[in-house]
């Protein structure tokens, strides 16, 4: 055998062994490529796998987002429409406060001069309250002197009655006298020249004819009520003839109300005294008159 062919078969030896390591590592290495290529694939999967989660994820998020941003901006502007609303109404608010403010002022004024009136009229009514108590005691006071001067006239006329019938006997004695002394000196023969005065008989003067109320028939309708104080004013006054102390009746249709005691009159009003109030009250409208 040649030198040739002892290096070719060396050379085919030593290849042959070379392959067959190149095998053998190939063989070997195929298996671990194999696993990490399946690895790699079963990575990719899942990675694929969570990518299209993760955008799924993504969509609903951005839906979600995109719902509760329509959601907020809806609810901003139901909110600036609030805004806007509340915003009217807070000014007309301002304005009617500002409008109750001026009523509140208005109204202190009106109630301090109501205030004011109240305390005149009180003061007013007092002093005529005090004005009728005086009239009521110079009427009493007059009814008292009256009397006094009635029995006094009585007692006068009693005595002028006693004085004018001595007076009358007396001229009746003289007039007897008289005549017997004209006798006495016509016997003797001489004349007196007398005239006989006898003195006509005086009447008694006639007793006082007592006042009897004159039915004037005035009828008027009640103006004004105060039954706190117990005064009526009626529509009539001096010039229809009312006076002071007059009484009226106050009825309502067929039903008798109660009496009124006039004790003030001005020209065309008057004002009384409530008496003899028993169940209905007097009230505006109600008809008076001086009989029933």
């Amino acid at each position: 055998m040649s030198t040739l062919t002892k290096i070719l078969i060396v050379l085919l030896t030593i290849s042959s062994i070379f392959l067959c390591g190149i095998v053998v590592t190939y063989v070997a290495n195929a298996d671990n490529y194999k696993k990490l290529y399946e690895d790699e694939r079963q990575a990719k999967q899942l990675a694929v796998t969570r990518r299209d989660a993760a955008d799924k994820q993504l969509e609903q998020s951005k839906k979600q987002y995109e719902q509760q941003e329509d959601k907020l901006n809806k609810q901003i502007t139901a909110l600036k429409a609030d805004v806007t609303t509340l915003g009217g109404q807070l000014a007309s608010v301002k304005r009617e406060n500002a409008e109750l403010l001026q009523r509140v002022t208005d109204m202190a004024s009106v109630v301090e001069s109501a205030s004011q009136t109240a305390k005149q009229q009180t003061q007013l009514f007092k002093d005529a309250q005090e004005q009728l108590k005086q009239l009521e005691a110079r009427q009493t006071r007059q009814g008292k002197e009256l009397d006094e001067t009635v029995a006094e006239l009585i007692a006068k006329t009693a005595i002028i009655e006693t004085l004018e019938s001595d007076k009358k006997r007396l001229e009746e004695e003289k007039y007897a006298l008289q005549s017997e002394l004209d006798k006495f000196l016509r016997q003797r023969g001489k004349e007196v020249s007398f005239v006989p005065t006898v003195t006509p008989e005086v009447a008694p003067a006639p007793p006082p004819i007592p006042s009897v109320p004159r039915e004037i028939g005035l009828k008027a309708v009640i103006t004004a009520v105060d039954l706190k104080h117990a005064i009526a004013e009626i529509s009539i006054g001096a010039a229809h003839g009312v006076k002071e102390g007059m009484k009226f009746f106050v009825t309502r249709g067929s039903q008798f109300v109660c009496e009124i005691v006039i004790f003030s009159v001005d020209a065309e009003t008057s004002v009384g005294d409530l008496k003899r109030m028993d169940q209905l009250q007097p009230k505006v409208g109600d008809n008076v008159s001086t009989n029933l």
